[in-house]
């Protein structure tokens, strides 16, 4: 008797296929998994359960080599005005270079939770070119910001400043300007726009400072710009310590430095005064 036999090869032959497949990546999936957890078990056995240095925010103040810390009430004991002014230094020459830490920005959040111990205190422009913490290679809890629109000083700011020396310890004052700086252009054009046009009227003191450049007086004429933007850092520091008893006081006792800077939007160097 002869029984015919039909084999539909096409659609079990799919199927079969299809489940190897599957099957030959859940087996990739649970090697991966395996080669995943030794190297978790042998990086632990050596003592480094990261895999990567220690990482954070500012050279640790007590000169360890390599080291780096999140700050705390020690470290910020520990530093000197110049060697936060150093550390800014360095952090700078480091971003310039390419050669940012690595940190873990979510464990230094974590660590900062219950207190904030920053080194420095940065007043600079509102410039999105000029992220702070990222030109000076910082973290999270190493400086604070004063940003406005062409980096000069008000008593709200000033306020603030003190809060950051006085109360919270910071150590050094850093005003920053920048190249090509659009308020600026905006101050020696006398622009006149809403708010705008009172906020500007504060460069107005470094614009009549610069005596040497009598013709082309306009953000047309790059020099003349430069000019009034290193005439602004020097005159706000001078204000700082002019309206400020706190500051001038902690200033005068070498308890805080307060510096001048200009940071290059081509290059990405600051150069401190």
């Amino acid at each position: 008797m002869k029984t015919n036999t039909k084999i539909s090869t096409g659609v079990i032959g799919s199927d079969h296929i299809t489940g190897t497949l599957n099957n030959l990546r859940y087996v990739r999936k649970q090697l991966l998994l395996a080669l995943m957890m030794l190297s978790s078990l042998i990086l632990f056995a050596n003592g480094d359960p990261t895999g990567e240095k220690s990482t954070a925010s500012t050279p640790a103040p007590n000169g360890g080599d390599g080291e780096y810390v999140t700050q705390t009430k020690e470290t910020q004991a520990k530093t000197t005005p110049e060697m936060a002014v150093k550390m800014l230094k360095e952090g700078n020459e480091r971003f310039v270079n390419d050669e940012m830490i690595n940190r873990d920005l979510m464990e230094q959040v974590e660590q900062t939770s219950t207190g904030q111990y920053p080194i420095a205190a940065v007043v600079s422009c509102i410039d999105s070119r000029i992220p702070t913490e990222i030109v000076f290679d910082q973290g999270v809890g190493d400086i604070f910001n004063a940003r406005i629109a062409g980096n000069f000083v008000n008593t709200d700011i000033l306020g603030s400043l003190e809060f950051a020396c006085k109360v919270a310890g910071a150590k050094a004052i850093v005003v920053m300007g920048h190249t090509s700086c659009g308020a600026v252009k905006g101050a020696v054009d006398y622009v006149e726009l809403g708010n705008l046009t009172s906020m500007l009227d504060h460069i107005e003191p470094a614009i009549d400072a610069v005596k040497d450049i009598k013709d082309n007086r306009n953000s047309k004429n790059p020099e003349f710009v430069q000019k009034v933007s290193d005439k602004n850092v020097e005159l706000t520091i001078e204000k700082i310590r002019s309206d400020s008893d706190v500051l001038r006081d902690m200033h005068d006792k070498g308890e805080i430095a307060i510096v001048g800077a200009m940071y290059d939007v081509e290059t990405g160097k600051v150069t401190f005064f």
